[in-house]
């Protein structure tokens, strides 16, 4: 039997040309993977729910797209929820319900002020909720609320707490449960962790995803301009129709907090039939946890310990399965070329 040279290089060049586009494919796709929060693509900003510079359309005007109450000052470079004094309350709030099933929020926010350490509080809430512009105890807002709220809070109310000030954490209320001051609403957070955020001289954001009933947070508050992450947990169920909101609270001690930006992205994901056919706006706000929220009392960081891979968990597990197929190509293309070796005895 006789093969010709050219033929052989050709099955080697083809051999090589497909190895390459299927390394540039799973690269790709491993991108995609390990950009678990988007990069703020404008296209998919929603601009009727995002609190922006220079501030238009805030204010009680019919054609309003946010309001505020309490001591709220909008200002051309920031919204100051609270100044830096005692027992101030205020709250800023979209007033368009968000339909959207899957998104995502960015907020910068600064939080400053002359309190030494342990002398200052008590941080910001933020809110994705049934009502909105409803004044309360819970960082000026209704403790029985309907939805998601996310605590920044600066001032540690438990004396017995083994954790680290300030601490920011996640709650999803179906209006029968009570935040608890006293205890830092240890008894009913989904998680949280604890986040170095006041008095920093440089950009302090947050990032709250929303998608397939999977609740993430992201912080980035080292400059570093990078995520990190803090809360990730699946079973999160949240209806369609909800206000986006902020409010802030000072008590005997205090602080500036201040609102740069609030910015909206819808994520384009899609459904199954049954889910595009469900009301969206009919759901109550719930979590299916493996175990009770109170089952973190002994763990000092916060976190829930029942959560499925997180984005960096997946990220190193294909990078395991991408350089496995390396090398099985790899090899691959070795006894390749010694079977053609062997063949040039019948040239």
């Amino acid at each position: 039997m006789r093969v010709s040279v050219r033929g052989c290089l050709n099955k080697m060049g083809n051999f090589r040309g497909f190895l390459r586009t299927t390394l540039l494919f799973l690269v790709y796709e491993l991108c995609l993977v390990c950009c678990d929060i988007t990069d703020g693509n404008t296209e998919h900003l929603k601009r009727e729910h995002s609190l922006m510079k220079p501030y238009q359309g805030v204010g009680n005007s019919p054609s309003s797209q946010w309001d505020f109450w309490g001591s709220t000052l909008v200002t051309s470079s920031y919204v100051r929820l609270t100044p830096d004094e005692r027992s101030k309350q205020g709250s800023i709030w979209n007033t368009v319900p968000c339909y959207l099933k899957d998104w995502e929020m960015h907020v910068q926010f600064k939080i400053h002020g002359s309190g030494k350490k342990n002398f200052h509080g008590d941080g910001i809430a933020l809110w994705y909720t049934k009502d909105k512009l409803h004044p309360g105890p819970v960082f000026s807002n209704n403790a029985l609320f309907h939805g998601l709220a996310l605590f920044i809070d600066t001032y540690s109310n438990d004396d017995a707490t083994d954790r680290s000030f300030p601490y920011i954490s996640a709650m999803v209320n179906n209006g029968s449960v009570n935040y608890d001051h006293g205890k830092d609403g240890r008894s009913s957070e989904l998680g949280g962790c604890s986040a170095e955020i006041r008095n920093r001289d440089h950009d302090t954001y947050l990032a709250i995803r929303y998608s397939r009933g999977r609740l993430t947070l992201m912080i980035d508050v080292e400059d570093k301009n990078e995520w990190k992450e803090c809360i990730d947990i699946g079973g999160v169920r949240l209806p369609t129709g909800y206000f986006f909101g902020a409010s802030a609270a000072t008590g005997d001690l205090s602080d500036n907090h201040d609102i740069i930006s609030m910015k909206l992205y819808q994520l384009m994901v899609e459904h199954t039939p049954e889910e595009e056919n469900l009301d969206w706006t009919k759901i109550e706000p719930s979590v299916s946890l493996l175990k009770s929220p109170k089952d973190n009392i002994d763990d000092p960081t916060g976190n829930f310990r029942g959560t499925p891979l997180t984005g960096w968990k997946v990220f190193l597990l294909l990078l395991c399965a991408l350089l496995g197929i390396v090398v099985c190509a790899v090899v691959g293309a070795v006894v390749f070329q010694k079977r053609q070796e062997r063949n040039k005895r019948f040239y």
